[in-house]
């Protein structure tokens, strides 16, 4: 039987370690549970939030409706020829299922090492790091429908996947519960070492064939290097997604900014370091009130210990017209903001 519980605190179940009320909240940890959840006609009345890992977004206010955390749970594998599907349940923690992976020498996670976050969250969002998104090693997910109590299917074509983007933020948002994910992967590793300090960090390790382990490994201590752990110090990863440009556009900001880092971003485009951007506006490890920017990483926004969220999406507010003022580039957050 289901357990509805009231006036539930957030403040652990979102990695910024923002302290907000969910009026109602449940936990699922077997798919049938949301069937059983949504026969009753008041939960299909009232707003609701799908939580994971809580890594994705911003809590502005206390949640007047129903907070339902997907904690279904599960790893399997299957192999066929020189691939594998994997199938993971919406609840498994991401990086989990990349170590899990990288164990089982199926290639193609490895660039997407220690992204916080749930499963079930990583179509939504179209996840990626270091060159490699999650649409590459995606193959289809299982989601229930709220509307008819009833769960389909999605293929990647479904999904329409974009940069950060998904069918499950646009057309589609708040109508699907992602339950379980399949990807395919790859038992003979084709390494992507190009982005980023991948390849300059593995030769400063000395080695010159690398496994996937390496490569995780490597990805890794790079994140922890920039990124604050969020057990340590509230944050949501990157806040700002990297703006993409049209190349006329660019060609007139380098005459200005020579300097600007970027990189290729399909025929005509051109995608800009957000975190550079903002650096260069002077708000790199900059604290206003209770949060700011990491020291390390401009593109993370944290919690020093009790904002609110107000304070932090005020905050953001105030980089994104600073960088706009100075490179007439507009920033979008990455950050879902909940309660606005």
């Amino acid at each position: 039987m289901l357990q509805i519980q009231h006036s539930v605190s957030l403040k652990h179940f979102n990695t910024f370690g923002i302290d907000v009320n969910a009026k109602y909240f449940v936990e699922i940890n077997r798919k049938e549970e949301l069937q059983e959840l949504f026969a009753d006609p008041q939960w299909l009345q009232i707003p609701r939030l799908v939580l994971g890992g809580g890594s994705n977004m911003l809590l502005v206010n206390d949640f007047n409706g129903l907070v339902i955390r997907i904690n279904i749970r599960g790893i399997e594998h299957r192999v066929n020829g020189d691939s594998a599907i994997v199938e993971a349940g919406g609840g498994e923690v991401w990086n989990d299922l990349v170590n899990f992976c990288v164990d089982h020498n199926l290639s193609g996670m490895e660039n997407l090492s220690l992204i916080p976050g749930s499963v079930g969250a990583s179509p939504i969002q179209n996840i990626g790091a270091y060159g490699v998104e999650l649409k590459d090693v995606f193959e289809s997910c299982e989601a229930f429908e709220i509307a008819t109590n009833t769960f389909r299917n999605f293929g990647k074509s479904d999904c329409k996947f974009g940069y950060r983007d998904s069918v499950f933020k646009t057309e589609l948002k708040g109508q699907y519960i992602i339950t379980s994910v399949k990807f395919k992967l790859s038992l003979e590793p084709q390494l992507k070492l190009t982005y980023g300090a991948i390849s300059e960090e593995l030769a400063n390790r000395g080695i010159n064939t690398p496994t996937i382990k390496d490569v995780s490994k490597v990805v890794s201590a790079i994140r922890v290097s920039k990124l604050p752990d969020p057990t340590t110090i509230g944050n949501a990863g990157s806040f700002f997604k990297n703006p993409v440009i049209p190349v006329e556009k660019f060609a007139l900001l380098k005459t200005i900014h020579p300097d600007v880092v970027n990189y290729p971003a399909g025929e005509g485009f051109i995608k800009l370091a957000a975190g550079w951007l903002i650096e260069q506006c002077g708000w790199k490890g900059k604290v206003v009130g209770n949060t700011g920017t990491w020291k390390n990483q401009a593109l993370v926004l944290v919690n020093h210990g009790g904002a609110t969220g107000e304070e932090v999406l005020a905050f953001s507010s105030q980089i994104i017209d600073s960088v706009y003022s100075k490179f007439g580039v507009l920033l979008e957050r990455e950050v879902n903001i909940i309660g606005t």
